[in-house]
Formats: C-alpha cells, structure tokens, sequence
C-alpha cells in the first residue's frame, strides 16, 4: 500500500495472500474517526453487545452490491451496532475519483448518505487510510467486535449470508458455525457502480479481473475450505 490513495485500481494494489489486522480472539484497533456529517466518534464506542463494521467505499461494487442486505440485518433490540469504516476510494474514475485530501473523502462518504440512502453509522478514516490499515487493509472486509472490544468474527470479503449465520449465533452465545467463502458481486449493481465512477473504473476493474477471480474465488475459497479455524466464545475478553 505504499501509494495508499491510489489513482487507478490494479489488483497489485492489494497483497491478497497474507492476512493483516486483527483476527478472532485479538484485540480490536481504536481509532478517534469522524462520521459523515463531521461528528467526532471513537470506532469501539457502542453500547450494544456487539459492533458489525463494515468496510466499503461509495465506488466499490461488492460493497454497494450488499448494502441493502447488510442494512436489513436485524438489530435484535439494541444488541446489536451496525456501521461503515469508509476507506479509500475501490475503483476511482473520472467522475469519482481517488480522494485527494479529508475533505474530499469525508465529501464522498456524506454522498453515500445522501445520494444514496445509507442508514448504517458511517465513519471515516483518516486521508491516510491509518483505520483501513489495520484492519487489514481490504476493500470489502467486515468484522464483528464484541463489547469487549475483541474480534469474535472476521471475513475478508463480507458475504452478508455469512455475516448474518455468524451474529445469529454469537447472539445465542454459540462459536460462529458458517465460513465466509467469497461470492462475487451482483453484476448489475456492480456495473452501475463503476459506471458512476466513471471514465477509467471499468476498464481498469475488468483488466485485473482475472487476477481477482484466481485470488478470491478460487485460492481464497479454497484455503477457507480446507482451514478449521478455532472458536471464539462471544464473550472472549483479550
């Protein structure tokens, strides 16, 4: 990530082998953010039992893909926290492009509220990515942290089916049971989302394709089939 706000997407710009951030049972990073109207907020202030964060980008299009699905999560009476870490820009184009100070990163994340209806807690991360960072660094990737601070799930790539199977257990207080393999995005949605990017996104998205689909959909997917991971009680504290 050495040019973290890069100005066109390549498949090089992500180390899609080696996991970064923290994974369940350590310690989830805090980090002073700013929420799209401007407001100061901590990332782990939540009073709720457990924070499902999402990472996306108003110009990612697994993200906006999902969206809709991952807003509709039942929020069980409060126990739950729902919210957005805005990261850099996916698939910057001519019309959205890659940000170029705060103000514009904070503009395009006000845009995802306004324009286009998201009602999740977006936060945003600093010009430099310092959040996007440390949790891993990948575009799509959700987490969910428990009261303690503690990761008790994480997927590289949200799959909300997954996300979903996951909270639902963790809210009965059982180990999370379901793996997050990846799933491509819808294509129309995806489509619109680099076309509203504009000149440049598509283009540069379809010539990394291959490489992404050998990366996720299959070597991802493949490694997450055979990976028996150990549970992580709800409650962990680390």
């Amino acid at each position: 990530m050495a040019d973290y706000n890069y100005g066109a997407f390549s498949a090089e710009d992500y180390d899609f082998d080696t996991v970064t951030g923290p994974i369940p049972g350590q310690k989830a990073p805090d980090f002073l953010l700013t929420t799209s109207d401007g407001t100061p907020h901590a990332l782990l202030d939540f009073e709720a039992d457990f924070l499902v964060l999402e990472l996306g980008s108003i110009t990612c299009p697994l993200f906006q893909s999902r969206r809709k699905t991952m807003e509709e999560l039942d929020l069980h009476a409060g126990r739950v926290s729902n919210a957005i870490l805005y990261v850099r820009e996916a698939h910057p184009g001519q019309d959205i492009p890659s940000h170029n100070d705060a103000a514009s990163k904070l503009a395009c994340a006000k845009r995802l509220v306004d324009e286009d209806g998201e009602t999740r807690l977006v936060l945003v991360d600093d010009f430099d990515g310092s959040a996007h960072r440390a949790f891993g660094g990948m575009p799509n990737a959700v987490f969910i942290i428990n009261k303690n601070g503690c990761v008790v799930f994480r997927a590289e790539w949200n799959n909300p089916v997954a996300t979903r199977s996951a909270l639902k257990a963790l809210l009965r207080g059982d180990p999370v049971p379901a793996k997050s393999y990846f799933r491509p995005a819808d294509p129309a949605p995806a489509l619109r989302t680099l076309r509203r990017a504009g000149a440049g996104s598509a283009p540069d998205f379809f010539k990394s394709l291959p490489a992404l689909i050998w990366a996720n959909l299959i070597k991802l997917n493949l490694r997450l089939l055979f990976n028996r991971p150990q549970p992580v009680a709800h409650d962990i504290e680390c």
